[in-house]
């Protein structure tokens, strides 16, 4: 198939229950497809705006960890508490614990560095299809197709970032039938503003998450800096604020039931044009694994919370993220099962077959391109258990993944950079630099002890076919009391005999060859040199596998199209989209309705006292005294807390503006309900809901609880 024979908007019908575009709220739409909306539907709808006005609204919203938006000519940036969650966390001690008791900056010169933060703002994106595959050819390996792809996407970055201070990416849509080049601008100076207590931005904790009704105050405050010449700089006490292009006025109208909205932000990934071959692995390889992997990692993480308040600060945000995606696999998995996901694909790719058969062209040009992609993913399941365990060993343990990743840069220096893994180029190396010197905050040294034990146990059950040699040598076929006590043993050696624990040690290897390297007899690296020969050879399959899926899934886009001429939108992929809704409640299940908005009194009447339904002795005095100033709803005699909208969200939408019809700020998304848990896969208008905080919430919190004057005085408040 050759990629010119798309059309532009040839997409697929490969989500299970579309049909054609009746779902009209469905859809994380790239900024190029704004004019292909039905915008005469959306204006009668609520939409004032243009399409070009929409997409000018690009500049106010970035990426930052998650989404986010510019809300004040001074560089402020409105996220959700936990996005922000990890410069909390970073700036919080048992003397001032930021986590628990929140932070409000009340001058520029108090604002604090957010550490580990970056801003990114889209500043142009371009189709480089035709760019990237020229360099591949039908007599390719599967791996050399990979390769090629691979080469061709460097040399577009490093002309894109040549002579100008950016941060570009190439990445694919629809499968691979599409490539685009994005360039964004890179703000390294983020600061830290405000934060609600824990007892706000994170009421209903890990009960709540994924759930409605919700009543948190999920938002907190960044300023982006710059250098005074205006130039992209990392923290300086001299630096300024970040004047944006964009920045969005906030309206305190409100919405009702059926009001417009609309979402920019940076949705992370979904899966909805996966075939049945794909949805099989992960629903009973990649779901179960990560599953599994959290809940151990999250038993040795909580065991040192409760034993240590100091550690309970340091692993606050690990925990934090853990949980959140421990929930939503164990969503995911219940949704896969009751919606029954793979028996639907399976009936629609026999539907498909059926109609190739009817099609003797068709059949002659696509009959077997379900039989191609079924056995790349049966290659892919002898080694997927291993790869996966692989990556939680290199990366659950802090210690491990410090030494892997200072041995894999011994490797990859001696290369010409055009021809280093991507994430070891020049222009990645002050990233990586700056997250060895960022770990020491967090480690913990006899807590990671107890985690790699408990990872190399879990490594030691890998199935045959599937071991990995190292860990092998180590049980040397031992089981129960004999392999922990072997295991053990060999774990105590680790951090016994390496220097990988202390922060000038690993500096001064990161610089080390190889060979230098080799010479320090360093256990922890010679534990990751041993792995990374393993890895080297499930890395060639991977990366084969990755080629023939660039190849078969376009194929099978376009094969689709053929079948069911339907313009859709291409999966989420970390890129800036677009997503239009309207303001809507929802019925879960027989004669049970959620209306669309909860209130503070709502809040209060889930006070327990105790985490995480500890309502703050202000906010009850506040409710109790209707002290509500200018932000109560008129209808609702209330302050509205958190809304739902028909909007198509993902991870890494939290954060993201949630828009009126005039382009105005009424929310901030943060979360998705439970129903919808396998909206990755599908999206169902009757039960996929974004879940936001109001802006009248984040106003009345700003105002009568952390009397953040200087805050409300530069926001544009209509």
């Amino acid at each position: 198939m050759h990629t010119k024979s798309f059309v532009y908007w040839m997409v697929v019908f490969l989500t299970l229950s579309l049909a054609s575009l009746a779902y009209a709220d469905e859809g994380m739409w790239m900024l190029d497809q704004l004019n292909q909306l039905p915008l005469d539907k959306m204006k009668a709808a609520g939409l004032e705006l243009s399409s070009e006005q929409i997409y000018k609204l690009k500049d106010a919203v970035v990426r930052v960890g998650a989404s986010g938006a510019f809300v004040s000519p001074d560089g402020l940036i409105l996220t959700n508490h936990h996005v922000a969650f990890g410069a909390i966390q970073r700036q919080s001690s048992l003397e001032a614990n930021f986590i628990e008791d929140g932070f409000l900056a009340k001058s520029r010169e108090e604002e604090l560095p957010a550490i580990g933060y970056d801003v990114y703002i889209t500043k142009d994106f371009k189709d480089v299809t035709a760019e990237i595959l020229s360099a591949v050819n039908d007599t390719m390996s599967y791996f050399e197709r990979y390769k090629a792809i691979e080469d061709k996407k460097r040399e577009l970055i490093a002309a894109c970032e040549k002579d100008q201070p950016v941060r570009c990416e190439v990445v694919a849509a629809f499968g691979g039938a599409k490539y685009y080049l994005f360039t964004y601008d890179r703000i390294q100076d983020v600061r830290l503003v405000y934060a609600p207590p824990r007892s706000i931005g994170e009421f209903g904790g890990d009960i709540d998450n994924w759930m409605w009704p919700r009543h948190a105050g999920d938002f907190s405050l960044f300023r982006a800096y710059v250098a005074p010449d205006g130039s992209f700089a990392k923290y300086a006490k001299e630096n300024v604020p970040y004047k944006p292009k964009v920045y969005l006025p906030i309206s305190t109208k409100g919405y009702k039931d059926g009001t417009f909205t609309m979402i920019m932000g940076y949705p992370r990934s979904t899966l909805r044009y996966r075939s049945s071959y794909s949805i099989e692995v992960w629903q009973n390889f990649i779901y179960p694994f990560q599953i599994d992997m959290a809940e151990t990692q999250l038993d040795v993480l909580e065991a040192a919370a409760r034993a240590d308040p100091e550690l309970a600060i340091k692993f606050a945000g690990r925990i934090k993220g853990i949980n959140n995606r421990l929930k939503y696999n164990r969503g995911i998995m219940e949704g896969l099962r009751k919606s029954k996901i793979l028996q639907r694909k399976l009936e629609k790719e026999a539907e498909f077959k059926e109609f190739l058969s009817e099609h003797p062209d068709l059949e002659k040009k696509y009959g077997d391109i379900l039989t191609r992609i079924g056995e790349v993913h049966d290659e892919l399941k002898t080694y997927i258990k291993k790869q996966l365990m692989m990556g939680s060993l290199i990366y659950g343990s802090e210690l491990l993944g410090l030494a892997y990743t200072i041995y894999k840069w011994g490797i990859e220096k001696t290369k010409k950079d055009e021809e280093r893994e991507p994430q070891y180029q020049d222009r990645n190396i002050p990233l990586i630099k700056e997250r060895i010197e960022i770990a020491q905050r967090n480690l913990d040294v006899q807590t990671d002890m107890v985690m790699l034990e408990m990872l190399i146990n879990k490594a030691a059950d890998l199935p045959a076919g599937q071991k990995i040699e190292v860990i092998e040598k180590v049980v040397q076929g031992k089981t129960g009391k004999a392999r922990n006590k072997a295991i053990k043993k060999f774990v105590q050696h680790l951090y016994k005999h390496t220097k990988v624990d202390k922060l000038d040690e690993r500096l001064k290897m990161f610089d080390m060859t190889v060979k230098q390297l080799k010479e320090r007899n360093d256990a922890f690296i010679n534990f990751a040199a041993a792995l990374e020969k393993e890895f080297q050879v499930i890395d060639k399959r991977s990366k084969a596998f990755n080629g023939a899926i660039s190849k078969l899934r376009p194929q099978l886009i376009q094969a689709m199209y053929e079948w069911k001429k339907v313009p859709l939108y291409p999966d989420a992929n970390r890129t800036i989209r677009f997503t239009y809704g309207q303001v809507k409640g929802y019925a879960p299940r027989d004669a049970v309705y959620y209306n669309y908005v909860t209130t503070l009194k709502g809040v209060i009447e889930k006070d327990k006292g105790e985490y995480p339904f500890d309502v703050p002795e202000c906010l009850k005095e506040l409710e109790q005294n209707r002290n509500f100033g200018n932000y109560a709803d008129v209808d609702l005699g209330d302050i509205p807390v958190n809304f739902l909208s028909t909007n198509d969200i993902t991870g890494g939408n939290s954060g993201s503006p949630v828009l009126n019809g005039k382009g105005e700020l009424i929310g901030v998304a943060f979360d998705g309900n439970w129903e919808s848990m396998t909206s990755d896969y599908q999206y169902d208008s009757n039960l996929t809901r974004a879940i936001n905080v109001d802006v009248r919430y984040i106003l009345f919190i700003l105002d009568k609880v952390a009397g953040a004057t200087n805050i409300l005085d530069e926001l544009d408040i209509r």
